[in-house]
C-alpha cells in the first residue's frame, strides 16, 4: 500500500510545501546520499544504505518505506519492518534484527514495529522532519492493530562524556534534561521511552557501541 499525506511546513516563517510519500526506485542515489550527509565519518560508510537493501524496503514492506519532501527536494526517510518483541528477552543487535538492514527477517503478522533507520539532511533538522515521520509511523502502528513501535537509538554523544559516566548513567542524565544528545534527546521529543541499554548493538564508535531501546506504546492496545 503506497503512502502519501500533503501538508506544510515552516521555516523562520517561510510556508513551504511538504509530503510524507512512500519511497521508489527512482529515489535510491538521493536517499544514500542523504545517508552520506547523515552519518559522516568516524560512522562506517558501508553501513549506508546500498540499492539492494533499497529494493528490499520497497519490496518486503512498502509501508514501512517513507520519505519526506520539502518544497520539491528529498529531506529524509524512514524505514522499519515487523518483527515479535517479547520484552521480557530484549536484547538484540541492529543486525540480527534487521538482518543487515536488508530487513528479510521481516515478519508479516510480527507484533512490533521496528525503526531500521531513520535519516534527516541537516539543513531541514529544524523544521520538525523526523518527528513528523515518526508520526506517520505511529499511525501504522495503530491501523495496524500492534503493540508498540521500537526502535535502538544511538547516543552519539556519550563519547564527550564517557571517562565520567557509565553507559546507563549517560542515559539517565540524558532523561533527566541535564545532558542533550542528538538522537536520544530527539526521540524523547517523539514521545519515545526508554527501555533499555544494549551492549555492542551497533558498530558505532561514538556511542561506544551502544544502543538505547526506545519504545512508543500503541495507546488503545491492551498489553
Amino acid at each position: 500500500m503506497s503512502y502519501r499525506s500533503e501538508f506544510y511546513v515552516f521555516d523562520e516563517g517561510k510556508t513551504l510545501p511538504a509530503v510524507i510519500r512512500s519511497y521508489h526506485m527512482n529515489d535510491f542515489d538521493e536517499l544514500i546520499q542523504i545517508q552520506s550527509e547523515c552519518f559522516p565519518p568516524p560512522f562506517p560508510a558501508e553501513l549506508w544504505w546500498n540499492k539492494e537493501q533499497l529494493k528490499n524496503h520497497t519490496t518486503l514492506f512498502p509501508e514501512g518505506a517513507i520519505c519526506m519532501e520539502v518544497d520539491g527536494e528529498l529531506a529524509g526517510s524512514l524505514t522499519g519492518l515487523l518483527v515479535d518483541f517479547d520484552p521480557n528477552h530484549p536484547n538484540h543487535t541492529w543486525e540480527d534484527i534487521t538482518d543487515n538492514g536488508y530487513i528479510r527477517t521481516h515478519l508479516p503478522n510480527g507484533n512490533t514495529l521496528y525503526i531500521v533507520d531513520i535519516s534527516v539532511r541537516p539543513k531541514y533538522r529544524k523544521l520538525g522532519v523526523g518527528k513528523m515521520m515518526m508520526q506517520a509511523m505511529y499511525h501504522l502502528v495503530i491501523q495496524k492493530g500492534l503493540d508498540r513501535l521500537l526502535g535502538g537509538g544511538r547516543m552519539p554523544g556519550y563519547h564527550h562524556f564517557a571517562d565520567r559516566l557509565s553507559p546507563q548513567q549517560y542515559v539517565e542524565e540524558v532523561v533527566g534534561g541535564k545532558v542533550k544528545d542528538p538522537v536520544i534527546s530527539f526521540l524523547l521529543k517523539c514521545g519515545r521511552t526508554p527501555i533499555g541499554l544494549v551492549e555492542n548493538y551497533l558498530e558505532d564508535e561514538e556511542s561506544h557501541h551502544y544502543g538505547v531501546l526506545m519504545e512508543w506504546k500503541n495507546p488503545f492496545q491492551k498489553m
